[in-house]
């Protein structure tokens, strides 16, 4: 019986709304606790940059459960309190207010929290960044009123918001260091797809550059590029990746390198305290080595992993890696992990937007990623899965059929 145990959750996300979730979907009949600073119920990120951002959706549709449902499976949803320090010895959470929660097992799921630009001008007013709901509300409003928005990084916040400014109707540049926008998930060949797809639909591409200083009088006006050029901008979008919280985690003695380590149970180096989403490094079988992985799909499944674990099983994490991206009318979903320099395959063509890519060390593929190419996603994750080198020949060749390669001796 576990009816004298006690759960905690940290973090009222996606991940701490499945742990809840899957801990008492387990059988798990003691009291679990789901802790969130925000005031508004776990919600789902993906719509923010999308078509929340554009108006297409209602903030309650991105909820995670509806309203009903913590309290018809006895699950106390706290939002709007914040956990000040986690107590491993003592097993306590304290939270803003002076409240105390006693706990037997416990899950962290704080999430990340943007990096902020460091140039001068960056106090400015219209500078915005996007993590939370009430973010992609006040950056709707902004983008339905501003004349001209720039948005800083090139990666997939980035370019999933500009994608939705122009499809709002703004004037849009898109400014990055890199030669092409995602270059460090995707590489420059594949990066060089989406230069050439914002650009066909109107986004001034500033690339190759970094931001030097935002100016204006109290609001931003334009924005100083590092090789001296200037761009009018009355709304700047920073969207330059996100750092793990750890600022509980590090205090309360857990061991901590870019996240929260775990094993390949979530459980981090305090036996009984479990981590899951952007904050967990987790090793994966897979790849045999610890990834920090910051997708939607990571949240909802660690968090699934780690609440059941939280509640006694013993389950192995070892789901691949996997996200997806609308941007005007490309879709993609993206299974596994890769680096940048790593050997690309293409199978399809690059020009028509429609195509498959696979991404391999000495043929070994570690990712991939469909184009417009739809129903595919079982076939890369068994391609990817295999975890033995394929003949990057084949992997391009069409008359060779995904099932085929999926299935190879």
């Amino acid at each position: 019986m576990t009816r004298d145990r006690s759960i905690v959750i940290i973090g009222a996300g996606l991940a701490g709304a499945k742990a809840a979730e899957s801990a008492r979907a387990t059988g798990f009949d003691g009291r679990i606790v789901l802790v969130g600073a925000e005031s508004h119920p776990p919600y789902e990120r993906p719509p923010l940059s999308k078509a929340l951002l554009r108006g297409e959706t209602d903030p309650k549709s991105t909820q995670v459960h509806d309203s009903g449902y913590y309290g018809a499976h006895d699950i106390e949803l706290i939002t709007g309190h914040a956990v000040v320090a986690v107590d491993i010895a003592m097993r306590t959470v304290h939270l803003t207010g002076g409240t105390t929660v006693r706990f037997d097992t416990a899950v962290l799921a704080t999430g990340a929290t943007p990096r902020h630009l460091d140039v001068p001008g960056a106090r400015l007013d219209g500078v915005h960044y996007l993590r939370n709901l009430d973010d992609s509300m006040r950056l709707a409003d902004a983008i339905r009123t501003a004349s001209r928005v720039a948005v800083v990084g090139a990666g997939w916040i980035g370019t999933e918001v500009a994608a939705s400014a122009r499809q709002m109707g703004a004037e849009v540049a898109l400014i990055d260091p890199s030669a092409v926008p995602l270059r460090r998930v995707l590489g420059t060949e594949i990066g060089a797809v989406f230069a050439r797809l914002h650009a066909d639909n109107g986004v001034a591409l500033r690339l190759g550059t970094g931001v030097a200083a935002l100016r204006g009088a109290s609001s931003v006006e334009e924005v100083v590029l590092a090789d001296g050029r200037t761009e009018p901008a009355d709304l700047v979008v920073a969207g330059i990746g996100v750092t793990p919280r750890i600022d509980l985690a590090a205090p309360a003695g857990l061991f901590v390198d870019d996240g929260v380590v775990v094993n390949e149970q979530l459980e981090t180096s305090a036996p009984g305290i479990y981590a899951a989403g952007d904050i967990a490094s987790a090793f994966h079988p897979h790849y045999g080595r610890h990834l920090r992985v910051e997708h939607w799909a990571n949240a909802l499944n660690q968090g699934v992993t780690a609440g059941r674990n939280a509640a006694g099983e013993r389950d192995v994490y070892s789901r691949l890696p996997y996200f997806y991206s609308d941007q005007y009318d490309l879709s993609l979903e993206y299974v596994g992990h890769s680096t940048a320099d790593e050997e690309v395959v293409v199978r399809g063509d690059l020009g028509d937007r429609k195509f498959i890519a696979f991404w391999h060390r000495d043929g070994t593929v570690n990712a991939a990623m469909s184009v417009n190419v739809w129903d595919v996603v079982d076939h890369l994750k068994a391609i990817v899965g295999l975890a033995r080198p394929a003949d990057p020949l084949r992997l391009a060749d069409l008359s060779i059929t995904l099932e085929q390669l999926a299935n190879r001796d």
